[in-house]
């Protein structure tokens, strides 16, 4: 039940299969998140994300990245801002989005902007973290739903998720098991931001 007021208005930025953005959507429709996605974005034309958000019912877009494959700059980002703005987006939720947000996208959104990393931040930044994970041998993994920053994975924490690593895990076998915990701690994470988010609002 929502005692603090309107619903939270969500916008995705996605560039891959939105495993993560169905866990949310889902979380959503069942009445367990305080928010509606009102729209999904993504850099890649084809991405599942944007099909599994059109199935249902959640405005899909694509946004050309050009002329950068890695960072969301220029008229991509100043395009991307644009639609949130349009949709009335008030929170915006990474789902695998890879590319590096910059300090339009920070400033128009500042706060307001969280991801979901394969690891127990601060360990194991940047790509492929299971796979640093497995190479650097250690007994527990997880991972980090947390506040984007202008660096890479570094702001502040919002909620954890601890992953056993088993001796005989792959690459493949711990990833998976760290997107079961995800799963759970996006829905969770987007609850507490979103208090925060309401009570700040009625202030």
């Amino acid at each position: 039940m929502n005692l603090l007021g309107k619903k939270v208005n969500i916008g995705v930025l996605g560039s891959g299969k939105g495993t993560n953005f169905q866990a949310i959507a889902e979380a959503v429709q069942a009445g367990k998140v305080d928010a509606r996605i009102v729209c999904v974005l993504s850099n890649v034309s084809d991405a599942l994300i944007m099909e599994r958000a059109r199935k249902m019912g959640i405005p899909a877009e694509y946004i050309d990245p050009a002329p950068f494959r890695t960072k969301l700059d220029g008229q991509a980002e100043l395009k991307l801002i644009e639609r949130l703005r349009h949709y009335g987006v008030e929170l915006v939720v990474l789902a695998g989005f890879m590319m590096i947000i910059k300090e339009r996208l920070l400033k128009a959104y500042e706060r307001r902007i969280i991801n979901i990393h394969p690891s127990h931040l601060p360990a194991f930044p940047g790509l492929d973290a299971w796979k640093q994970a497995l190479q650097a041998g250690v007994k527990t993994t997880g991972c980090t739903v947390h506040y984007v920053d202008a660096g890479t994975d570094t702001g502040p924490v919002i909620l954890q998720k601890s992953v056993e690593v088993k001796e005989n895990d792959t690459p493949a076998t711990l990833h998976a098991r760290i997107q079961e915990q995800e799963h759970i701690a996006y829905p969770q994470a987007l609850n507490i931001v979103i208090h925060e988010i309401q009570s700040r609002d009625r202030k």
